[in-house]
């Protein structure tokens, strides 16, 4: 069977973008309200225990970056691309990320709450324990990627492609699944409403299917 297609992403940095931007200029940029940080690439770069102040970011690539206990709750990012970055104890919620591309990165428990995308990709992530609580999400495509015992409450999707994602023990209350094709992901354990109202629509393949009858507490009867 063919490999499925790649995902190309959604961010337009400039290509062989170069470091216009040191790490104290982006300290003072962080601290500054309403900063603008623009047209640099940071490479490297590790920051700890530090919070933004609705700081913008534009054509901007981050490379290899460490970010630990930083909080960008209330940024936005606009075509910025995340390249092997690892993120630890780190916050975006109530960010606003349009066409921003997440590759190889781990994030695990990074909060997205109350956020807002708008054509936002992640390959080959580890996000187990994201939280996209109340967000809004208009394009989304994920791949390769782990999203284990994520968590989507109340959560607005449209256009939302998933693919070969591990969605175990991730909880749906109350956010639809309509026209979302699931078939290429692992979805054992996931957590939704009693009526499964949350799955309405969906796209699965056989075996979950089978999987997912539990959730209403029937069994198959194997052929003896």
């Amino acid at each position: 069977m063919p490999r499925p297609r790649r995902q190309t992403g959604f961010a337009q940095v400039t290509p062989n973008l170069g470091e216009h931007l040191d790490r104290e200029d982006l300290l003072a940029a962080l601290r500054a309200p309403d900063a603008r940080v623009e047209n640099t690439t940071l490479s490297g770069l590790e920051l700890a225990e530090v919070s933004a102040d609705g700081t913008g970011f534009s054509n901007v690539a981050f490379r290899g970056c460490t970010f630990e206990w930083v909080d960008l709750s209330g940024c936005t990012f606009s075509d910025v691309l995340f390249s092997g970055c690892r993120f630890v104890r780190c916050e975006m919620g109530r960010s606003w990320l349009n066409h921003v591309d997440f590759h190889s990165c781990s994030a695990p428990g990074l909060s997205f709450a109350k956020g807002r995308f708008t054509g936002v990709s992640f390959e080959d992530c580890q996000l187990s324990y994201v939280d996209l609580s109340e967000a809004t999400v208009d394009r989304l495509a994920a791949s390769e990627t782990n999203l284990m015992e994520a968590t989507l409450h109340q959560t607005r999707l449209r256009h939302v492609s998933l693919d070969r994602c591990d969605l175990t023990r991730a909880t749906f209350f109350r956010t639809s699944l309509e026209g979302i094709d699931l078939s290429s992901c692992e979805i054992a354990g996931i957590r939704v409403s009693s009526d499964l109202r949350e799955l309405r629509g969906a796209i699965i393949d056989e075996g979950q299917a089978a999987e997912l009858i539990g959730l209403l507490g029937v069994r198959i009867k194997e052929d003896e």
